[in-house]
């Protein structure tokens, strides 16, 4: 692996992450590819020029709008339910004491 990754202006230093910061990356950088391939396989048609048409334009930022939407819904809901899950437990431990 490299000595750093440039992400925007910022440059990480994988070298410094520790693991589970590296498992993070990975994961990050895992998404970021597949929602790259997906949305550039549904949305570029044209290959007869350099240039990018407007309709693959709109269509590759619909695709990662909704993938981001999408995602970030599945981790409120996953939020909410590990919440439900701690009060449970709580509750259980505390009525357990009782």
């Amino acid at each position: 692996m490299s000595e750093g990754l440039e992400a925007g202006s910022a440059q990480v230093d994988v070298n410094n992450l520790d693991p589970s910061q590296l498992q993070t990356f990975r994961e990050f950088l895992s998404n970021y590819n597949k929602v790259s391939e997906r949305c550039f396989r549904s949305c570029m048609w044209d290959f007869t020029s350099r240039n990018i048409l407007a309709k693959e334009d709109r269509c590759a930022n619909a695709c990662v709008e909704k993938y981001l939407k999408a995602n970030q819904r599945v981790s409120q809901r996953f939020q909410e339910i590990q919440a439900l899950n701690s009060e449970a437990i709580l509750a259980s431990m505390q009525h357990q004491q009782q």
